[in-house]
């Protein structure tokens, strides 16, 4: 059965940094292209990061250079560094199994002084 399950949340001032976790079961991450999204208060879901079959790791250019999407095979579980964070960074943050309707229940990243 296939679960992910984040963890990491917290609140946080300006220009500092959090790292989510992404933990898997039922499938290997390290053979799973896999994402972040993130949804804002009264904004819609975007995708933030993502982290191909290959290791490719990609962004959107909100987030670029400040976040670092990462994998560990032997916790099976994916990574969110976020570095210089900013308010307009607050939302809840979900990972996702790439084409597929599998989604952790999200963390809450809350970015304020």
């Amino acid at each position: 059965q296939v679960q992910l399950l984040e963890s990491g949340a917290g609140l946080v001032q300006p220009g500092g940094s959090l790292r989510l976790s992404c933990a898997a079961s039922g499938f290997a991450v390290s053979g799973s292209g896999m994402s972040w999204y993130r949804q804002g208060p009264g904004k819609e879901r975007e995708l933030v990061a993502a982290i191909t079959i290959s290791g490719v790791t990609k962004y959107s250019d909100a987030v670029k250079g400040r976040y670092t999407n990462s994998r560990d095979r032997s916790k099976n579980t994916v990574y969110l560094q976020m570095n210089s964070l900013k308010p307009e960074d607050t939302g809840v943050y979900s990972c996702n199994l790439d084409f597929t309707a599998y989604w952790g229940k999200g963390a809450l990243v809350t970015v304020s002084s």
